[in-house]
């Protein structure tokens, strides 16, 4: 039976990130495919880690900087492996190339990730966004080390291909696989009538959603307020810090509730999925989330980048 082996920077958290999310819809593709799957990774797990076992994929736990992980992928001899980010690639890409030269090597980028940081730095100094720099010089990098990388956005893929030569053959577009509704289940959501609130969501140790909450709260919410005095704004998410909870204040209808276990049933129950992303990159979760349970998005240039077509994948 083929084998193949995932590398995480992080153990997947499916209910806290929409790359958690991913990973797993990765493992399970592969496993479908009549692949044994092992999953490798160097941190910690928390009490939002997906169980692995439970899916049938193996776990081992990896060190970094450490030759023991060698003997741990010669021993397992996979026929692929499949880096989470650049960056496990960057940690354990070369001792997999010296260790199993012949174990084909995948890189799922997730975002570009020197695309989402040339436009915070941009947003922060108020100038045009910098490409050219060396996070992105580390990423290319990765991506030429590799077989192949999946690429979640067309935006993404045009850039790689247009601004930095990247050979077509060395990227595959492979979006969110979101489970499509039945014309039953379609029937059943709530209509626009029935439901109350904007939303969002999204794991707040990741930047772009803290900053999108933090501008809605300071800029966007009073004008709603304005307009609609007995408007509510309910934001999910895991993560929480202190500054963000102290942005909970119902008294101006602006709701910091958290992190949710079932993440459909707080959009089937909003009317508008509210998220003014200021920078980011590859394509946004909570988006895709909204599409399939019949949610309207309100948001921004970047946050709608790369989506033009995945109201197909959500139907």
């Amino acid at each position: 039976m083929k084998k193949a082996v995932f590398i995480g920077l992080v153990w997947p958290e499916p209910t806290s990130t929409a790359a958690g999310g991913r990973i797993m819809r990765l493992i399970q593709l592969f496993m479908e495919n009549g692949f044994t799957v092992s999953f490798m990774c160097a941190a910690a797990k928390s009490d939002r880690s997906a169980d692995l076992k439970e899916i049938g994929c193996k776990t081992i736990e990896i060190k970094l900087n450490d030759s023991s992980f060698d003997s741990i992928i010669k021993e397992e001899n996979p026929d692929l492996v499949v880096f989470d980010r650049f960056l496990s690639e960057e940690q354990f890409g070369w001792r997999v190339h010296q260790e199993v030269p012949n174990a084909v090597k995948i890189l799922d980028s997730e975002d570009l990730h020197f695309l989402r940081k040339a436009r915070h730095q941009a947003l922060k100094k108020s100038e045009k966004v910098n490409l050219q720099n060396d996070l992105t010089k580390r990423e290319v990098a990765a991506v030429y080390r590799c077989d192949l990388t999946l690429i979640i956005s067309e935006f993404e893929m045009n850039l790689l291909t247009s601004e930095f030569n990247i050979p077509s053959y060395l990227l595959h577009y492979l979006p969110f696989n979101q489970d499509r509704l039945n014309k039953d289940e379609i029937d059943k959501l709530p209509v626009f009538e029935e439901r109350v609130s904007f939303m969002t969501i999204g794991n707040f140790k990741h930047e772009p959603n803290y900053d999108s909450v933090r501008y809605l709260k300071a800029e966007v919410w009073p004008l709603i307020r304005e307009k609609m005095p007995n408007a509510e704004m309910n934001v999910y998410g895991a993560y929480l810090n202190e500054n963000a909870l102290e942005w909970n204040k119902p008294k101006n209808g602006f709701n910091v509730i958290g992190a949710v276990k079932n993440a459909d049933e707080v959009f089937m129950r909003s009317k508008v999925c509210l998220s003014p992303l200021r920078f980011g990159a590859g394509l946004k979760g909570k988006f895709i989330g909204a599409m399939k349970n019949g949610t309207p998005i309100i948001t921004t240039a970047i946050g709608a980048e790369g989506m033009k077509d995945m109201g197909k994948v959500a139907r």
